[in-house]
């Protein structure tokens, strides 16, 4: 079951990366501009955002089993519409659509475990969804770079709607229903609302939640910039930088594993603060490296190394400690935490490129800045 819940996870980021190798064919195969093109990415991600806070609720009201399975037939059914899209019209709302079930499964995986599990148990599990989910977005462009040749975007998206596929087996399989009917919510719009202020309304939630979305944004900063960071620069090859950031993906896999060794003999809480502690020092450290010794970029490489790794230490752990703070609106507050996360990323992206590709600083201030946030985000949690 876990393992099945951990590739539901997954298919947001696959279905995310694995066809941007191929998006220069897009446009020349729909006619259109690479502006259209890239408004086939920001629909998905607003379709995942809003999927989220779309199916949390709901599968406080009619449990997890029906919407997971519901959300997987659809995820399917979007990935043959993106592979058989006549115009960028279409394939822009296939995408959204993409983005919209693919989120159903990023949010009832989450409260599925929160519904069985509670304490150390519950960050172990959510720190193994982190070690296998954080190989997706290195393998997805990887695959794709792979598969747009023989197969070109088109069978991209097909093999993404067979994986979905897959994954409609494996959850009628493996996954049962977590939410009794005594537990459920009714599902009205008072109720609803009702629900998530709740949900908002618990500082301790909320706090833990803030903590995971901000850190979030400073990884998304790294995950945007370094492309050009690392490449424009520092002067590496691109195939130098796939290696990179396979290190420091591979970087978050580890402190993941290490993270849930530890979970035994540490609380949940107090791994969250060495992790939230060692993020703000690397926050600090990065933005002095930007600014005073620029061109030291071994430095910076292991300060981007060191910032994905704390990640493996807070994201399961602040995962896990905010839903277990709302248990009785596990998906209500999945699909809020779920929503905040892409909602910093796509605040975080745009800013990172403000200060244009020359210099380190501008990931370093955006990094510098989430660190703080998420830091002080936290500090509301030990009251």
């Amino acid at each position: 079951m876990l393992l099945s819940l951990a590739l539901l996870s997954a298919i947001a980021p696959l279905a995310t990366d694995m066809y941007l190798p191929g998006l220069p064919r897009v446009a020349d195969d729909l006619q259109a501009s690479p502006s259209s093109v890239q408004l086939t990415l920001t629909a998905f991600m607003l379709g995942l955002a809003a999927g989220q806070l779309l199916v949390g609720p709901l599968s406080d009201g009619l449990g997890r089993r029906r919407p997971l399975i519901v959300g997987t037939v659809l995820l399917a059914v979007a990935g043959l519409g993106c592979a058989l899209a006549p115009s960028i019209i279409v394939l822009i709302a296939c995408r959204f659509l993409q983005g919209v079930t693919g989120g159903i499964g990023v949010v009832v995986a989450r409260a599925v475990i929160a519904d069985r599990t509670s304490g150390d148990r519950s960050a172990k599990l959510f720190s193994v969804m982190m070690i296998i989910t954080s190989a997706a977005p290195v393998v997805a462009p990887l695959l794709g770079g792979a598969l747009v040749g023989p197969i070109g975007w088109r069978g991209v998206f097909f093999v993404l709607a067979g994986l979905a596929a897959v994954m409609l087996m494996a959850v009628v399989a493996f996954v049962p229903e977590t939410l009794p009917a005594p537990r459920r919510h009714p599902i009205e719009p008072r109720a609803i609302g009702c629900g998530i202020g709740a949900v908002l309304g618990n500082r301790r939630y909320l706090g833990y939640t803030l903590t995971f979305g901000i850190g979030f944004g400073a990884m998304f900063a790294y995950i945007s910039a370094s492309p050009f960071v690392i490449q424009e620069v520092m002067g590496f090859s691109p195939g130098m930088y796939s290696v990179l950031f396979a290190v420091n993906a591979v970087g978050i896999g580890i402190a993941g594993w290490t993270n849930n060794r530890l979970l035994g003999r540490f609380r949940p809480h107090a791994l969250l603060a060495a992790g939230v502690a060692v993020l703000s020092a690397v926050g600090v450290a990065m933005l002095v490296v930007a600014l005073a010794v620029p061109g030291v970029h071994w430095l910076l490489l292991v300060l981007m190394f060191c910032l994905t790794s704390s990640f493996g230490f807070t994201a399961g752990n602040a995962t896990a400690l905010a839903l277990g703070e709302v248990r009785e609106r596990a998906g209500t507050g999945s699909a809020v935490l779920g929503s905040l996360q892409f909602t910093v990323g796509a605040i975080v992206s745009p800013l990172v490129g403000i200060g244009g590709e020359a210099s380190a600083t501008p990931m370093a201030i955006v990094v510098f800045g989430c660190t703080v946030l998420a830091a002080g985000s936290f500090a509301t949690t030990i009251r």
